[in-house]
């Protein structure tokens, strides 16, 4: 399965897939220009910034007027705001799979996070990828022997455990414990592929955390 990352991280999210769809949408349009003329679908997962950047889906959904949207139904109002008509909006009950054609099938999976939130299951050309960011974990969700796995790591527990504790000892407030309660650690991401990967498996780290004084620098 080919897939170019154009970003991950709070900075910015948008994953190319096999040329044809895009994933997220939090990017400058500039990021996604050289892609936009062989993409059929765009599956966006919840409305932060960082995923949901707006000036640039109406401008692809201007530039590219038979592009499709799918969603869960909490993006709905945000993409007609978007100038999208709803005839070009694919909404998604979770769990359940959307068949576009024969080699292509789209399922939503809920995704726990502090607003309204989902990952996909995509079934393309015979190759299965299961995409999760943003999200405390992945209770409920199998994805057995997929081709590829494209999961958040985003921090590792031992660090940002340390990260908390200096900072409570220097009486600064530890932002950290809400990456705690909304992010998914590595140690995490690696038992869920440890459970589900196949010998030919693979897998992705996405969404790497970044600390905040380092964005500000």
């Amino acid at each position: 399965m080919k897939y170019n990352i154009i970003s991950t991280g709070s900075k910015g999210n948008a994953v190319v897939i096999n040329d044809c769809i895009l994933i997220d949408c939090g990017v400058p349009y500039k990021s996604i220009e050289p892609y936009i003329q062989s993409l059929k679908l765009v599956l966006l997962t919840h409305i932060h910034g960082d995923h949901f950047r707006a000036s640039t889906i109406r401008k692809l959904a201007k530039m590219r007027p038979t592009l499709r949207f799918g969603c869960g139904e909490w993006l709905i109002e945000s993409l007609l705001s978007c100038c999208i008509s709803p005839d070009r909006i694919d909404i998604y009950s979770l769990d359940l799979c959307n068949k576009y054609s024969d080699t292509l099938s789209i399922t939503a999976v809920y995704l726990p996070h502090n607003v309204p939130n989902c990952g996909y299951k995509i079934f393309i050309d015979e190759e299965k990828l299961l995409y999760a960011t943003d999200t405390n974990n992945l209770n409920g969700i199998t994805a057995p022997d997929y081709d590829l796995y494209m999961i958040e790591a985003n921090y590792e527990d031992e660090e940002i455990q340390e990260r908390i504790q200096a900072k409570k000892e220097n009486g600064q407030y530890a932002y950290e414990y809400e990456v705690l309660k909304n992010h998914l650690s590595k140690q995490k991401c690696d038992d869920f592929i440890a459970e589900n990967a196949g010998i030919k498996s693979k897998f992705i780290y996405m969404h790497g955390h970044i600390d905040k004084e380092e964005l500000q620098n």
